[in-house]
């Protein structure tokens, strides 16, 4: 099982968190169950760019990108070569550490 890190946010996760993540949970599931409220408008379809995150530390150890996601990737606030959409991005056995951007394209935050 690995432990994911998020940094502080300072809207999302002003303390940071750590949690255990399981094989093949995505980075963005891993961080609901776990109360952080990342982003995600399009219902976690790879449709848009809400839950982009940067990986600081594991990126290597993720599962590659697919077009779709690099599609979106391309668009997104803050992208970095280390970013990849968290509802898309599975977490392997590696431990990661999840920076949150400060900012999305999106023009509306959806509650969910």
């Amino acid at each position: 099982m690995a432990k994911l890190t998020i940094l502080p946010n300072e809207v999302i996760c002003p303390d940071g968190a750590t949690f255990d993540a399981g094989p093949n949970e995505t980075i963005l599931n891993a961080a609901l169950r776990n109360n952080i409220s990342i982003e995600h408008a399009c219902e976690k379809s790879c449709a848009c760019t809400t839950c982009h995150v940067i990986v600081r530390e594991g990126f290597d150890s993720l599962t590659d990108a697919e077009e779709n996601e690099e599609d979106y990737l391309d668009k997104a606030w803050g992208l970095e070569p280390e970013s990849r959409l968290s509802c898309q991005a599975l977490v392997g056995d590696s431990d990661l550490v999840i920076e949150i951007p400060k900012y999305t394209i999106n023009m509306v935050s959806e509650e969910h």
